[in-house]
């Protein structure tokens, strides 16, 4: 099943996506819910981040490639983690498909894409093993952790860094009941694939992850984990367009706007 959130007629509504029609429905989407009579073509909606989360999660340095790179920026040797390691992002910073990127006027040239699965929860989940984990999971979108690498060397905790407004595009939607070690990351700058990546080369993936998280925190419906990504990383510019696409899934699109 395909899920989306948009704006309608000054509204904000859940809906499923049924080939170019949207089904307007009501309830809780991770419990009871009905469809409704209103029905809309897509191409007319605007498509918004297909959740706001109680609690943003992102997975940090989780693919070798990406480590490796970022060791080389330092001047350092590559050390790969061993164990997972997660962090916090804000909800403010997300914004939708197709909406601008927009970079602060005081940002240096580093502001690069990481093109990421995203990992939705559907059930309350505490103390769970790797083989019950994508029980909880509701379904994958797409992200795209927009990073300004100066600032992420200088600010210990990264809150402008990787939280800025619209710093985090997600969508265009949510799709349910996929294998994650299945999913192929492709990454294009203005049409030119930059990167791509096989999810399942993470060095920890989506079921321990939920697993591990789990014994420490109680993970709720509508949570989100961003993957983290794998590869180089390069400079956006203003007026770039950065599209992520996962295969099943879809294309997260975005233009990049600096602030004059």
């Amino acid at each position: 099943m395909k899920w989306c959130r948009f704006a309608n007629d000054g509204g904000e509504y859940f809906g499923i996506i049924e080939d170019d029609k949207v089904i307007q429905v009501e309830g809780d989407i991770f419990g009871s819910y009905s469809k409704t009579g209103h029905v809309h073509n897509l191409e007319q909606i605007k498509l918004l981040p297909p959740i706001i989360p109680p609690t943003f999660y992102a997975a940090g340095i989780n693919y070798p490639e990406h480590v490796t790179w970022a060791a080389q920026m330092k001047g350092e040797d590559p050390v790969l983690p061993d164990k997972a390691d997660i962090g916090y992002r804000a909800v403010n910073a997300l914004t939708g498909h197709e909406d601008p990127i927009i970079v602060p006027q005081d940002a240096t040239e580093q502001v690069q894409y990481e093109g990421e699965l995203v990992v939705i929860i559907g059930k309350e989940c505490r103390n769970v093993s790797e083989s019950e984990a994508l029980d909880y999971v509701f379904g994958y979108t797409i992200g795209n952790d927009v990073s300004e690498r100066t600032w992420q060397r200088g600010d210990r905790t990264m809150w402008r860094a990787k939280n800025t407004d619209t710093f985090k595009p997600m969508g265009p939607w949510i799709v349910t009941d996929l294998e994650p070690d299945d999913f192929h990351v492709i990454i294009r700058l203005n049409d030119q694939v930059v990167g791509e990546y096989d999810v399942k080369t993470a060095i920890f993936g989506v079921r321990h992850y939920i697993s591990e998280m789990s014994k420490y925190l109680t993970l709720v419906p509508g949570d989100m984990i961003w993957m983290g990504t794998d590869g180089a990383t390069e400079n956006m510019k203003d007026k770039d367009v950065v599209e992520v696409e996962i295969n099943n899934i879809g294309v997260l699109r975005n233009r990049v706007q600096w602030s004059k």
